[in-house]
């Protein structure tokens, strides 16, 4: 009997720092989804139970801006242990709480300057340690690790080197996502060629390579190159935003723009072409809420 696309596809979870601002818990400035960690945290649980009963089989931590360059903008870069516990505990506490037999949590290893900026990732002798010590803080609460928003192969493989020298004691599966030129799929914010990018990586044997927080359509394209040559599972989770300024930081004034036509309908039915390409993880980025994980999980069950 064939198998079922529930049965093929792992369901991931969306926004987090997004759908935290949407809701007034969050800051699209300064600490982005910290500022929840740190005066919400009770939303941030009941967030990851939403998506858990969406029907998200990975829900992943908030510690996409429990980094130092975000936390040093208001003088707790001293507490980056303490908040990336808090969010692998509240992770896993929504996990318990939800009764969920199936999920499972993932450990979000984020950029650790600006999303999108290849030109301002750290050098390994910086980001290594940093990446070390936010492993080692969320290894008592997470199944495996997610280094996404990766915009150049250097900066991933900085994320491999952390996960090989940490302390934990454990060997963790782990998932490496890249975001990508968003007008032309085929490539990294780099420049680099997806085919690179799984080529190099591929040595670091991650469970699958992932392509994250762009536009569907380069999604899309990066899917189908990676696939031919893949040595994992593949899969995408995009954004609901236009093309970003390739200058664009955080602080900045320059604005965002939402994709008013990614509705949860097109979301699903661009899921269903990631499928069709050989994609069997799907999810949602930046903008892409409980609503449209729901809307995936209803499509994708017999």
């Amino acid at each position: 009997m064939a198998q079922s696309l529930r049965q093929i596809v792992t369901l991931m979870d969306g926004s987090m720092g997004e759908e935290l601002a949407d809701r007034g818990f969050s800051t699209r400035d300064g600490l982005w989804s910290a500022r929840a960690l740190v005066d919400h945290p009770g939303e941030v649980k009941s967030l990851h139970k939403e998506y858990l009963a969406a029907g998200a089989e990975i829900i992943t931590t908030n510690t996409y801006s429990t980094i130092p360059s975000y936390l040093d903008k208001v003088g707790i870069g001293y507490r980056m242990s303490e908040l990336a516990t808090l969010a692998g505990e509240l992770a896993r506490t929504a996990l318990d709480e939800s009764g969920s037999r199936n999920g499972r949590l993932a450990g979000c290893l984020p950029p650790l300057d600006e999303s999108y900026r290849p030109d301002l990732v750290p050098p390994a002798h910086e980001a290594v340690p940093v990446y070390c010590e936010l492993i080692d803080s969320m290894a008592p609460f997470v199944d495996m690790f997610l280094a996404e928003t990766m915009s150049s192969i250097e900066e991933a493989m900085h994320v491999a080197e952390a996960l090989r020298e940490s302390h934990v004691n454990k060997r963790f599966e782990w998932l490496v996502s890249f975001t990508l030129d968003d007008r032309d799929g085929t490539k990294l914010r780099t420049g680099e060629t997806v085919t690179e990018a799984v080529n190099a990586i591929s040595v670091h044997e991650p469970i699958a390579v992932l392509f994250n927080c762009t536009t569907p359509q380069s999604v899309l394209s990066a899917i189908e190159c990676a696939r031919k040559i893949a040595f994992c599972r593949v899969g995408g989770y995009p954004n609901r935003f236009k093309p970003v300024p390739e200058d664009w930081t955080l602080d900045d004034d320059q604005e965002i723009i939402r994709d008013a036509g990614l509705t949860p309908e097109s979301f699903v039915d661009w899921s269903n072409r990631f499928i069709e390409a050989g994609a069997t993880y799907l999810g949602g980025c930046c903008g892409i809420g409980p609503t449209y994980i729901n809307a995936l999980h209803q499509n994708l069950s017999p």
